[in-house]
Order: structure tokens, then C-alpha cells, then sequence
């Protein structure tokens, strides 16, 4: 039996909090941090009387599935990236959910035509660009990151974390391995330092004055604003929507995954049904910073401010399936080095 609603971090471990049991329930194991989605579980307790009992994983979820497999407390697993998600459904831990509910408010490109996956929210992976050193029209492309005009002017974190994986992945399905090679090796020599840090820290090192332009994912800049010793880096960049030459800006994921063994199957499809509904994408849209997948939804007033883009239209199966060629590559050529 799972912790009620409550969870604590310690050691990067989730801690179970002795609560008493209810007859209905859904269990949910979330390597999202507790803060990003319990409104989201409150406000589902609220409106059907369904507890939602979480655990916070921030590591080890894939493995801790696989070792516990049809015995599994859990009903749906909550993750961000289409690998990660990709992941569980490969290892075959997971069940397809038919729902039309579902069917008609997730666009096709968010949702595996099995029923296996289904997205929640979208996130772009874009530029954030100093607004002292970087001009309008400076970059409109992903491909023009490896031009040596930004050479010692760009930061980014490690090129084998998965979001760096992502892009590169989407760059493969794009033009191949060959020329992702060589953009990978374009954009190692116009690095201004060794790749460290996460997102935020890459804005950090652009208000520092140590590079002009970095990559990341756009709810960072919510967070950032919202944070009052990141405000002053947040403020110094603005975000630029680059798009693929043959295509739009790169989005990724968070989604859902029920699992094969999920012991409360039809509160668990509420739950996702709930998700997908206005309530629960405005919530989203403005708890996460990230863009609500729901057909119809819209942005959040803060999001919106940052400006439109058209969203890539690669299969996101695509990305997972390259995942494993992005990071040989990666490797390959030796970003991190």
C-alpha cells in the first residue's frame, strides 16, 4: 500500500508516509517532482472522492518496475521524455488504454496508436539567447548552431543527458547520421566551455557573461521566474523558437503509462480521462510552465508571452528508436570531452 497523497525526499529517495487505506484509490509511481503535479491529484480527489496515492522516484523507476513486475502496487507511471515513457512500454510492463475520451482530446502525434502511452504536456527544446550580445534574427535554426560564427559562444549541459539526446535524435531522423555527426562536432568546437550543469545553469553561465547562447527547454524560464536568484538570469536572455530546416522546433513530452498489472485499472483510466480534461490541462498550463497537449487547450498568460512556434511533426516513436544512434554519435565524437 502506498503512502496518502504525501510524500517526502530524502537522499533522492521517496519516503511512505503511514496512512490509512481506501477502498478507492489509484497508485502512481513519478519521477516529476511532487510539487509539478500534486495540484493535478488534489483537485482529481476533489471532483471524484479518488485518493491518489504517489511515489517520487526520482531514479531507478525502470528498474524497480522490472524487479517488482506483476506484483507492482503501482497503476500508472508518470515521466517526462518519449524514451523514458518508450522505456517502460518496451520492457513490456505496460497495457494499452482504450478510451475515447482520451482519443479525442490527445492529438494523434502526442499518443501511441496502441494506446500504450499518452501524452500529458508538451515542452520545446529551444535557444535562450542573451538580449545584450544576440540579435533578432542572429539564429533561426537548430542547424545553425554548429555554424562557427558562434564559436566559444555557446553553453549546454552534458550531450548524453536525454533532453540533449532528444534533440539530437530528432536532428538523425531529419538528415541522417552523417551530417549529424558534423553538427555535432560543429557545435563541440563552438562551445565556450566543457558541458556541465543543467539548463538553468547554462542561462546562469549567460548572465555570467561566460557564453551568448544555450539550449533548453522552455517551462525552465517559469521556473526560473519564479525563483528570486534565478529571476536576475531568466531576465537577461530571451527565448528563440528555432526550427529544424525541414520542419518546426523540436517538442518533447510528459506523459503517462498504466501498468500491466495495475491492481485499480478503471480508477486509473479516470485519472487519465481527468488529466486530459480543461480543468486539469489549466492547471497544468500553469503549475508546469509547459504547453497543455489537450485539443483546444491554450497556454498559460505567462507561457503565451513567450511566443508561438509550429511543433515538428517527427514521430516521437522515431526519437525513442534513434535514442541509442543520438547517444553513439554523441559519443562518437566526444561532446563532453
Amino acid at each position: 500500500m502506498f503512502a496518502q497523497v504525501k510524500t517526502a525526499l530524502f537522499a533522492g529517495t521517496a519516503l511512505a508516509i503511514a496512512a490509512p487505506a481506501f477502498a478507492e484509490e489509484v497508485n502512481v509511481y513519478s519521477n516529476r517532482q511532487p510539487e509539478l503535479i500534486q495540484p493535478l491529484f488534489d483537485a482529481f480527489t476533489e471532483e471524484t472522492g479518488i485518493d491518489v496515492n504517489m511515489a517520487y522516484l526520482k531514479d531507478g523507476m525502470l528498474e524497480r518496475l522490472v524487479a517488482e513486475g506483476d506484483r507492482t502496487p503501482a497503476d500508472l507511471v508518470f515521466t517526462v521524455d518519449i524514451s523514458r515513457l518508450a522505456a517502460v512500454v518496451d520492457a513490456g510492463l505496460s497495457q494499452p488504454v482504450t478510451s475515447d475520451v482520451l482519443t479525442q482530446s490527445i492529438p494523434a502525434l502526442y499518443h501511441d496508436p496502441a494506446g500504450h502511452w499518452w501524452g500529458l504536456t508538451t515542452r520545446a527544446r529551444v535557444v535562450y539567447a542573451s538580449k545584450e550580445r544576440v540579435a533578432d534574427g542572429d539564429l533561426t535554426s537548430y542547424e545553425d548552431l554548429a555554424d562557427p560564427k558562434w564559436k566559444g559562444r555557446i553553453c549546454t549541459r552534458s550531450g548524453t543527458h536525454d533532453y540533449m539526446l532528444a534533440l539530437t535524435a530528432a536532428m538523425i531522423s531529419h538528415h541522417g547520421e552523417e551530417y549529424t555527426t558534423t553538427w555535432l562536432e560543429g557545435i563541440k568546437a563552438n562551445l565556450a566551455r566543457k558541458p556541465e550543469g543543467n539548463d538553468r545553469a547554462q542561462v546562469k553561465a549567460i548572465w555570467a557573461g561566460q557564453c551568448d547562447i544555450s539550449l533548453g527547454n522552455t517551462y525552465y524560464m517559469g521556473q526560473m521566474l519564479g525563483d528570486a536568484e534565478q529571476t536576475e538570469w531568466a531576465n537577461s536572455v530571451r527565448l528563440i523558437f528555432p526550427e529544424f530546416e525541414d520542419g518546426g522546433t523540436h517538442v518533447n513530452i510528459s506523459g503517462v503509462v498504466m501498468t500491466k498489472a495495475a491492481p485499480n485499472h478503471d480508477n486509473a483510466v479516470k485519472l487519465m480521462e481527468f488529466l486530459a480534461s480543461p480543468e486539469a490541462q489549466e492547471i497544468y498550463a500553469e503549475v508546469n510552465s509547459e504547453y497543455p497537449i489537450a485539443n483546444g487547450s491554450t497556454p498559460s498568460e505567462l507561457v503565451a508571452s513567450w511566443g508561438s512556434f509550429t511543433a515538428d511533426n517527427v514521430d516521437l516513436m522515431d526519437l525513442a528508436r534513434l535514442r541509442d544512434d543520438a547517444l553513439r554519435l554523441t559519443e562518437q565524437v566526444d561532446y563532453d570531452g
